[in-house]
Order: structure tokens, then C-alpha cells, then sequence
């Protein structure tokens, strides 16, 4: 059963902006540890993929806080939702301390895809209830 749906939309220039402004604070506040070490690796050799993979992540948390109602409220947090990718690529919700244990709580289980596009990074979530 569908518990939720949540989508966004993020202007890759506009996270280019705040980058800007704030550096790598901006970064260590959205992305996970694993996420951040990804980050690194990626500006470091091509910047504006650096940029393209902080948007994308940034534009998957928004839509998976949409997705379970909470918005940016604990237990939700940047830090503790995590998009990782398997093997073949497919992205994936990682979660981690009070949220993953609200998510259980909850059974829920989420997919997640993402995309992007010279100026737009957008993310589709759905969460559903364990039957």
C-alpha cells in the first residue's frame, strides 16, 4: 500500500549559489559521510559534477521528506537519509539513527529514482507500507 509520494525539482544553479556562498559547510550539512567522501572524489576532478551529484541528493531528501509527511522535521534530517547507489547504479535510500528506527517503526520501505539535466536535478519517492 502507497504511504506516501513526494517529488522535487532543484536548480542546479541555484546550489551552485549557495555553494558559493557557503563552501563546503553547505555540503557537510546536506550529505551523509559516505555521500560527502563521493562529493570530494567527484569535485575534485570535475567540479560541476560535484555540483550535479550535491543537487541530485539535495533534490532525493527533499522529495523523501515530502514522501513520508514530516518535511525537514526530526526525525528527519539531511545527515540521516542517505542516497546511495547498488551496484548497476540503481539509487537507493539509505537511512540511518532516529529515522531509520521511525521508518521501521513505521514498516515502511522507499524507492527512489533520480535525474538530471544541464540546469535541473529532480527526484521521485515513493513510500510504501509493508503489508
Amino acid at each position: 500500500m502507497i504511504y506516501g509520494i513526494g517529488t522535487d525539482i532543484c536548480d542546479i544553479r541555484r546550489i551552485a549559489a549557495t555553494f558559493e556562498r557557503q563552501g563546503e559547510r553547505f555540503a557537510q550539512k546536506v550529505l551523509s559521510d559516505a555521500e560527502f567522501a563521493i562529493w570530494q572524489a567527484r569535485s575534485a576532478r570535475w567540479p560541476k559534477r560535484g555540483l550535479r551529484y550535491l543537487a541530485t541528493r539535495f533534490s532525493a531528501k527533499e522529495a523523501f521528506s515530502k514522501a513520508i509527511g514530516l518535511g525537514l522535521h526530526l526525525p528527519m534530517s539531511w545527515r540521516l537519509c542517505e542516497i546511495a547507489n547498488e551496484k548497476s547504479g540503481k539509487p537507493v535510500i539509505v537511512l540511518h539513527g532516529g529515522l531509520k528506527d521511525w521508518f521501521e517503526a513505521q514498516g515502511l520501505r522507499a524507492h527512489v529514482t533520480v535525474t538530471d539535466e544541464t540546469d535541473y536535478a529532480a527526484s521521485f519517492v515513493v513510500v510504501e507500507r509493508n503489508e
